[in-house]
């Protein structure tokens, strides 16, 4: 489905506005930002395609703030909408919200669905542990 024109340009600038506080290290402006974004995608969220990525944004601001049961939450979110399963980076990132919560066996599980997916160079630029807490099943 398609977002309303008026509609998707302010899901737009609202989230390269969150993109923009993220480089800054605003995470938690960030955070409002993509949040509002958020709201104007019509219910149920997780039929647009709009909120696989505002709840991926999501997720990596949580992550980058340390919040990992809110990423995880985000996460699983956008898992759920369109194309969502089938992205690396979301299952990637999934995968290392839920090893940081403790949550080793359901990590695994993520993290060896982006590396089918990606192969080892999704791991390239992220800590050495996720990608060592799958290497022995691989």
């Amino acid at each position: 489905m398609e977002l309303d024109d008026k509609i998707h340009a302010q899901i737009i600038e609202l989230c390269e506005e969150g993109d923009s506080l993220i480089e800054e290290e605003e995470f938690n402006k960030a955070i409002e930002k993509y949040s509002t974004a958020l709201e104007l995608v019509p219910s149920p969220k997780i039929d647009w395609e709009a909120s696989t990525w505002i709840y991926t944004a999501l997720g990596d601001a949580y992550f980058i703030n340390d919040d990992y049961e809110m990423a995880k939450t985000n996460f699983y979110n956008a898992l759920n909408c369109p194309d969502g399963i089938s992205n690396p980076l979301i299952l990637l990132r999934l995968g290392e919200s839920l090893f940081e919560c403790g949550e080793l066996n359901q990590a695994k599980e993520y993290l060896l669905k982006a590396y089918m997916l990606e192969g080892y160079k999704i791991f390239d630029e992220e800590d050495d542990k996720y990608f060592k807490s799958i290497k022995d099943i691989i």
